[in-house]
């Protein structure tokens, strides 16, 4: 479980997020949703390392993120899986050398332990024979798919989503959908999702956070989603779906 408390953030003191505390559950995908600019990017950034918030606590299963010492975040990272919203594979990698990234990175596999683990995450996120190939040769969904299947090269325990089905067809986005659904359960991970898409949401959400101009307006189950009495939730929910 990741337990975030009273999390702030300003630049240029502009305030971005605003004492945001909120819960994601291990085996479950959780959703964070809200309108672009309202913050959602930022918070998974202090969530993952990338920007350290002004104040508040990240919990990493009673791990406090944000106070531990250079070693201890370090190992704590390599638990954390990362699906960007462009896929972000390195052209000038191979699908293969791509997912090998981070265990090559991170740990002391041999060059046969390495092509089995790589071999193991490529099958499990359904493409096989593409060990060779270069991102300018796939599809933009084999992209997710291969984004995928590095950031759970390294078995995580965490796994962040950060607009998954961006520039994906329905058919594609169902796929990837499904994917990680899957993988989130199988693995029993605690995954945190960014999106827009309010279908996903209702496909495959669990735990739904609704972030609005930097806070924090509502924090429930999908099945409440719709009756929340909290009208910015229900304007973005009727617009989303009017897309």
């Amino acid at each position: 479980m990741i337990v975030l408390t009273d999390i702030s953030k300003s630049f240029n003191g502009r305030s971005v997020l605003n004492q945001i505390s909120a819960k994601f559950v291990k085996g479950k995908c959780s959703f964070v949703i809200g309108a672009s600019g309202g913050g959602k990017s930022v918070l998974m950034k202090c969530m993952v390392g990338l920007i350290e918030p002004d104040s508040g606590i990240i919990d990493f299963d009673n791990r406090d993120f944000l106070r531990l010492e250079y070693s201890q975040k370090k190992e704590l990272r390599q638990e954390i899986g990362m699906l960007f919203q462009g896929g972000a594979l390195f052209d000038s990698l191979s699908v293969e050398d791509n997912v090998a990234f981070p265990l090559r990175m991170f740990t002391n596999m041999n060059k046969s332990e390495m092509l089995d683990r790589v071999n193991f995450c490529l099958n499990r996120v359904k493409l096989d024979n593409v060990n060779k190939l270069f991102p300018s040769n796939i599809s933009g969904g084999m992209k997710k798919r291969v984004g995928i299947a590095r950031a759970i090269a390294m078995n995580p325990k965490y796994l962040f989503c950060d607009e998954p089905n961006s520039g994906l067809d329905p058919l594609t986005s169902r796929v990837i959908d499904e994917l990680i659904t899957e993988i989130t359960e199988e693995y029993n991970i605690t995954t945190i999702i960014n999106s827009h898409d309010i279908k996903s949401v209702f496909d495959m959400g669990d735990h739904i956070v609704f972030i609005f101009k930097g806070r924090c307006l509502w924090e429930g189950h999908k099945s409440d989603l719709k009756r929340s009495n909290v009208p910015e939730l229900e304007q973005f929910i009727a617009a989303s779906e009017f897309k």
